[in-house]
């Protein structure tokens, strides 16, 4: 008798035109349910599965454009001077800030360049102002941030001005708190383009609380060795907000006098 001899079976190949279905959107899922005669309990899971795919993918382009925005961010210099004397305690509030106009031009046209946009919702509640500001992808995905504080009444404003004031700080600050921009100070030699100084919010946290101290603003520059608001460093802000919210030199030749 004759041995048989093993052969090796060939491996059956897929066929080449077997294709991955391309996803498919809402209304083709819907003409494919009609085609196919799809129960109604399959085709609601099929459009979940659908929707969940479309916000998975919108949220990954929205991640994709930001990071697209930051490699290349635009520059916001600081475009206000803003100067006035208390009517409480006649100090002089001095310093500068870039505006909302040129915040939102500037992070607007370049948000645009990569499919964002951005929008504000504003709410008022006991007394506070909470603006919150949403920046949306044009697939659909958007994310948000939200800050809040009282009517700024600070320089002599009315009620209106004070609301207004406020709602315009907080517009500029969710938009560049989302964006992770920051404004930087226009100069025309670049020597101080490297220095860190204190952020606008920061310089208003400590006007507030020179004007609540009643604290000798000109002795305050003096301690902190600076000719201006603005010049604090980073690294400093520390000690400007110890030295003004605790009995200090500061504060007693306010009262002594």
């Amino acid at each position: 008798m004759g041995e048989k001899k093993n052969e090796i079976q060939p491996i059956e190949k897929p066929e080449e035109s077997r294709e991955v279905a391309p996803q498919m959107s809402l209304p083709q899922v819907l003409q494919y349910a009609i085609q196919k005669d799809v129960g109604v309990e399959h085709l609601e899971k099929m459009m979940e599965l659908q929707e969940r795919y479309e916000a998975n993918e919108a949220k990954k382009a929205y991640h994709m454009a930001m990071a697209q925005f930051k490699a290349n961010p635009p520059k916001i210099n600081k475009d206000a001077h803003v100067n006035y004397k208390s009517q409480k305690t006649g100090q002089v509030t001095d310093y500068k800030h870039a505006t909302l106009a040129n915040v939102t031009d500037a992070i607007n046209t370049a948000l645009s360049k990569h499919g964002l946009s951005s929008s504000w919702i504003q709410d008022q509640n006991n007394g506070n102002i909470a603006i919150t500001c949403k920046i949306t992808h044009i697939m659909g995905h958007s994310e948000s941030t939200t800050l809040a504080a009282a009517p700024d009444a600070s320089g002599g404003k009315n009620s209106i001005q004070a609301v207004g004031s406020t709602v315009t700080y907080l517009q500029r600050y969710t938009l560049l708190s989302l964006t992770g921009l920051a404004t930087q100070e226009q100069d025309d030699d670049g020597i101080d383009s490297e220095a860190e100084y204190i952020t606008d919010d920061q310089i208003e946290r400590i006007n507030l609380l020179i004007e609540k101290t009643e604290s000798d603003l000109s002795l305050f520059l003096s301690f902190m060795k600076v000719d201006r608001l603005d010049k604090i460093f980073v690294s400093d802000y520390r000690k400007a907000i110890s030295v003004l919210t605790i009995s200090s030199p500061v504060q007693a030749k306010e009262k002594q006098s």
